[in-house]
């Protein structure tokens, strides 16, 4: 019987804006997708990134484009080959994955190896970018949660991590330039993110500025974000790296999430899990990566005013998994 393909694109609210380096956002722009056969739906979720040429519309049209193959019944791996990574294929990608083992009576945690039932994961709780004292303010709502992130720029970067540090003391502590630094700052900063028990730099260098990571050795590991989006990557990426960043709206999917992943460790690098702003459905097929992963960083839906019922749920940096039923299977 041949498949059913749904796509649409939804504006999600959020409750308090959040601003990086790159900008300020007030909504999660989603595309969803749901793929339907024998009565039986999957559904997966992206989010169209502007860092990377992406929008809501050209996702749909990437979508539309495949949706022939799609509803001919083209699996996962030939989804490699049909789509390039990114949001589009990503969606398609987690919607399969869910229509699959759904009609196998199945879930991902068995189907991967996971231990059932799920237990919780420690999510960064992210500090977003703003002055030194609204981001202490901030900070100090988070100060007993085990794990957060830190948006900086280059405007006072030092300023921006002391009153963070000061404000919450405890926990362990993610700093996401967002590729706002030259290596002059990180070179820099060596010494005050040592002091402030910084455990990991992400992406503080424009991705297309790494060259300038070769042979450094740096104090905090340093996170490849915006530099790495799948398994082939791994291969131009300089040595100052030790970390990986893994966001299934880079690789295109849980299926080249996984590669990378695999890929990553047999290299000796650390493994993250990352995520946009985004609604649980798109958090639930990044656990399958984040359960066995250094660092988590899935705070996306906390964001939101308004998740998706039977999505994650979070106390204080300790985020527990979706629902049975939810996404992924039985």
């Amino acid at each position: 019987m041949p498949r059913t393909l749904t796509v649409a694109g939804e504006i999600l609210p959020l409750h308090t804006p959040f601003r990086i380096s790159r900008g300020v956002k007030t909504a999660a722009e989603v595309v969803t997708v749901a793929i339907a056969r024998d009565g039986v739906t999957g559904r997966g979720e992206c989010v169209p990134y502007p860092r990377y040429g992406e929008n809501v519309e050209s996702t749909i049209a990437a979508i539309e484009a495949a949706r022939g193959a799609i509803e001919r019944g083209a699996g996962r791996r030939e989804l490699l080959q049909l789509m390039p990574a990114g949001a589009a294929r990503n969606a398609v990608d987690c919607a399969l994955w869910d229509l699959e083992l759904r009609l196998a009576g199945s879930d991902f945690a068995a189907a991967l190896g996971l231990e059932k039932p799920l237990r919780p994961i420690v999510t960064a709780m992210t500090v977003s970018l703003d002055t030194p004292d609204r981001m202490a303010a901030a900070a100090a709502a988070l100060a007993d949660a085990p794990l957060v992130k830190v948006k900086v720029d280059q405007s006072d970067p030092a300023a921006q991590l002391k009153a963070v540090r000061a404000a919450a003391p405890k926990p362990k502590m993610i700093v996401d330039p967002n590729e706002s630094w030259t290596i002059a700052e990180v070179r820099d900063l060596q010494g005050l993110m040592t002091d402030l028990r910084i455990d990991l730099l992400e992406q503080p260098l424009p991705a297309d500025a790494d060259g300038d990571l070769i042979g450094f050795r740096s104090a905090i590991p340093i996170a490849a974000d915006e530099a790495v989006h799948v398994a082939a990557d791994l291969e131009a990426l300089p040595d100052g790296y030790g970390v990986v960043n893994i966001k299934l709206d880079k690789t295109g999917g849980l299926t080249a999430a996984l590669e990378l992943a695999e890929a990553a460790r047999t290299r000796g690098l650390g493994v993250m899990t990352g995520c946009m702003i985004c609604s649980s459905l798109s958090i639930a097929p990044a656990w399958a990566i984040a359960a066995t992963s250094s660092f988590a960083d899935l705070d996306g839906p906390l964001w939101l005013a308004e998740d998706r019922a039977g999505g994650v749920s979070a106390a204080n940096g300790i985020m527990a998994p979706p629902r049975p039923g939810f996404w992924g299977g039985i």
